[in-house]
């Protein structure tokens, strides 16, 4: 086996096969015939030695092998990236990719964010992915992107976080909740109100749930939505309360289609934190846009003096 003899262009269109699970998408994806791609990958896995994939009826697995490889590909494409990036910032040119992951909550804030940095950054190729927490711990594990962008970091892995802005949590009701119009609700009597929940181990259900327990009591499950927008619709719908974050809601607010009731403890604090896994060595085009997250914050997002 000598992988010197692998060309770069082979270990492209493997990694295209294993992103895609199939070698039609990424064929399409590269705009490449079946049968070249096909034959790409075979010369590959000849030059190592070892298959690649494995198929099981319809579908095909990375094997051992191919999982090595993959993790290796997914460190030369980075390394690529930033050689690119490097020897562009010799010439004095700002160009680059930037490749974010955000959490679903927070699409309303950073694109708005994002669209300043992308003018006043034209020559930055920005791509980025939305996802609910889970989503993003899998990629931060998998270092697939530059930087992360959600509000509770993970607690059992090796990471940078910076605190960027507050994203305060607020208690939303149908307009015709008997609460409404209530001043300074003692939390007790939410005790046996029905609640719209995040999924399980969403940040903003954790923080929830943390708040309740500390009154004595757990929240009543009415249902599990996993989108912000389906638990708005659900609550106007007026089949329980809902936790959410401030900025989710503002439309609703002003229209009057959801209410925020006035509890006590609320609204609850978090922080927006832009996360990277520590030793990573940052491009200079994530290094510009986490600059320009604390630069450009909206001044009501700004982080609450203690």
């Amino acid at each position: 086996m000598n992988l010197r003899h692998a060309t770069l262009h082979q270990l492209r269109i493997f990694q295209a096969v294993a992103e895609h699970n199939s070698f039609a998408r990424a064929a399409e994806a590269l705009h490449l015939s079946p049968p070249t791609l096909s034959l790409q990958v075979k010369q590959l896995a000849d030059t190592v030695g070892q298959p690649l994939f494995e198929q099981l009826g319809k579908k095909i697995f990375l094997t051992a092998a191919g999982k090595t490889l993959a993790q290796a590909c997914q460190d030369i494409a980075q390394r690529m990236d930033l050689l690119g990036e490097d020897l562009a910032a010799l010439q004095g040119m700002e160009r680059g990719s930037l490749k974010l992951a955000i959490l679903t909550t927070v699409k309303y804030t950073v694109p708005k964010l994002l669209g300043g940095f992308c003018a006043a950054h034209p020559g930055i190729d920005v791509a980025m992915v939305v996802g609910n927490r889970e989503n993003l711990l899998q990629r931060l594990a998998s270092n697939q992107d530059d930087l992360y962008i959600m509000g509770q970091p993970p607690q059992h892995v090796d990471v940078v976080c910076e605190a960027f802005a507050d994203n305060p949590l607020v208690l939303v009701a149908p307009p015709s909740h008997p609460l409404v119009g209530k001043r300074r609700i003692d939390p007790a009597r939410l005790r046996q109100e029905p609640f719209i929940l995040r999924e399980p181990g969403s940040g903003t259900r954790l923080t929830m749930e943390r708040f309740f327990a500390e009154q004595g009591f757990s929240a009543v499950n009415r249902l599990e939505v996993g989108s912000n927008e389906a638990i708005k619709q659900t609550v106007a719908g007026g089949l329980g309360l809902a936790v959410l974050s401030a900025t989710t809601v503002v439309s609703e607010l002003a229209l009057g289609e959801l209410v925020q009731l006035d509890v006590k403890g609320f609204p609850l604090i978090r922080r927006w934190q832009v996360v990277y896994p520590r030793g990573k060595r940052l491009s200079p085009a994530a290094q510009a846009f986490k600059q320009w997250l604390f630069d450009h914050r909206p001044s009501e997002a700004k982080l609450a003096r203690r």
